[in-house]
């Protein structure tokens, strides 16, 4: 996790370092080390709409080195010329329409110019041994900086292995102590079940070592995701009570009101669960419930969130797989058609577009605590949020007023699209009564810092450049992710779901992931 800048006040609230009165940050990241940034699927849509805009937006911050170089490797047959202009124009495209998070309201031209001079395409088949030695031999050209390399496999998973294993035999990930480094970053999904993933994770083993993988998940750039560390470990209050004694239980929920859009074909042999529970949903949850490290070192932090998938359990295979989980489809709804209507989905999909769980991590801080966790898709409103839910309170003092129940405090952790935090608490009406009413405290960080949020990708690529693999899933990681979904994933298939859809479109999901809570005397936050 790249270095923040420390800030706080004195006890008459002057501010001592970090920012202004205003809030503008005065610490600034110094550029990365210079390097080429090898791009495989150069004119696909991971380029276009997030690696792009996150190395436009690290241009505008200054964080680029005056050594770095693109190069752009894909089928399609473009010239240099050709690719930048698509990737231009897309763009000035999101920026106008406001579909990316970028920090302007229009495109700044100088930016733009300064980044297009470091690009460079080359036409090319990536099965194709020929062209990883014509790769080499156009770095060698073109190469500055020291030589280091950075492989970003933008591409389908099916690639990833070959893609690894051309680049090995071309010596092209050759790496020597204390010499130019050589970075891969190879984008979900990593495996699409327990071994496929522990195949993969072999196979790459083979040609590069664990320090040379950088396994993304753009979840982890979100600043809030990254100041869950921080705001439990850099502070007595919350970390005090960050645990089985004073937590009732924990949601993490991942909503999102978009459908499978164009990718019907991949989403249909995919489903939620495998797109979302083994990467972003138990990141989540692995932060949320780590213990603290002895040091921000990657090595360090990464440990700790290995061991919480190793703790999960409750998912365990048959009747508690299918106890403990609920799957649903989204029917027509709100002038949308049901999944089974979409683009390239079969007409009697049983594919999942929702997922609920409740599992236990088996450890001293949280034994005996739920977790519950959902995803899905075309929900009634995007949201990313973890909530830790305190126990309620003695009632006792509270029998003889008007009051009738107290509510539990919560604490919310918003994640997407509104990054910030929010805390639940009880304070007592006005009035001679005795009688208490629900009340929040917001904090944003759009209201509090004038940096405009980011893509999530701007924070991951520059760790990559400078070494920092603190945000990245390491081998183990993957395999206890897998782990952990591998018995629903096994439940589900020797079962047919009769009721599909089982919910409607923009709605709040299917009713059976509100008994899942229910039986327990719980209800999930609603999606509002």
């Amino acid at each position: 996790m790249s270095g923040e800048t420390a800030s706080g006040e004195t006890a008459s609230g002057e501010i001592t370092s970090g920012e202004t009165a205003s809030g503008e940050t005065l610490g600034r990241y110094e550029p990365a080390p210079p390097c080429t940034l090898v791009i495989f699927g150069a004119a696909g849509d991971l380029t276009k709409r997030l690696i792009t805009p996150a190395l436009y937006n690290l241009t505008l911050a200054g964080m680029l080195p005056d050594g770095f170089r693109i190069i752009g490797l894909d089928l399609a047959d473009l010239s240099d010329a050709a690719w930048r202009d698509a990737l231009a124009d897309m763009l000035r495209e999101f920026v106008a329409k406001g579909r990316t998070e970028l920090a302007r309201s229009d495109m700044d031209q100088a930016a733009w110019s300064s980044l297009a001079a470091r690009m460079q395409y080359m036409r090319g088949d990536f099965s194709n041994p020929e062209f990883y030695g014509a790769l080499a031999s156009r770095l060698a050209e073109q190469e500055n900086g020291g030589g280091n390399r950075l492989f970003y496999l933008a591409v389908a998973d099916r690639f990833f292995g070959p893609i690894v294993e051309q680049l090995g035999a071309a010596g092209l990930t050759r790496q020597e102590e204390d010499g130019p480094w050589r970075r891969v970053v190879i984008e979900k999904p990593f495996g699409h079940d327990l071994p496929s993933a522990i195949a993969l994770n072999q196979r790459i083993a083979k040609v590069l070592t664990e320090d040379q993988i950088y396994r993304m998940d753009h979840f982890l750039g979100k600043e809030t995701v990254q100041n869950i560390m921080m705001l439990r470990f850099g502070n007595g209050a919350f970390e005090n009570l960050w645990n089985r004694l004073h937590v009732d239980h924990v949601q993490i929920t991942a909503a999102e009101r978009v459908g499978v859009e164009r990718r019907g074909k991949f989403y249909d042999q995919t489903g939620a669960l495998r797109d979302m529970v083994p990467n972003h949903v138990l990141q989540l949850l692995a932060v949320t419930a780590m213990e603290p490290p002895v040091s921000f070192d990657a090595d360090a932090v990464r440990a700790e969130k290995a061991k919480v998938l190793q703790a999960v359990h409750g998912l365990e295979a048959g009747e508690a797989a299918l106890r403990n989980t609920v799957r649903g489809q989204y029917g027509a709804g709100d002038g949308s058609v049901a999944y089974r209507e979409e683009p390239d989905v079969d007409t009697n999909s049983v594919t999942e577009t929702y997922v609920a769980a409740k599992l236990m991590v088996d450890n001293w801080r949280w034994g005996g605590v739920p977790f519950y966790l959902r995803t899905g898709k075309h929900l009634k409103l995007r949201k990313t949020e973890i909530v830790l839910q305190f126990r309620a309170p003695p009632f006792a003092l509270f029998r003889d007023t008007p009051t009738e129940t107290l509510a539990s405090n919560r604490l919310v952790l918003h994640i997407q699209p509104n990054e910030g935090i929010s805390l639940h608490f009880n304070a007592k009406n006005p009035g001679p009564a005795v009688q208490a009413s629900g009340v929040r405290m917001d904090f944003r960080y759009g209201d509090f810092f004038s940096e405009a949020p980011s893509t999530g990708y701007e924070t991951l690529l520059y760790d990559v450049m400078i070494g920092d693999a603190t945000l990245f899933q390491r081998a183990d990681f993957v395999e206890a992710g897998w782990r952990v979904v591998q018995p629903v994933l096994d439940a589900w298939g020797a079962t047919r779901p009769a009721d599909f859809p089982n919910y409607p479109s923009f709605s709040q999901g299917p009713a059976a992931a509100d008994a899942l809570l229910r039986r327990d005397g719980r209800a999930w936050r609603a999606l509002s």
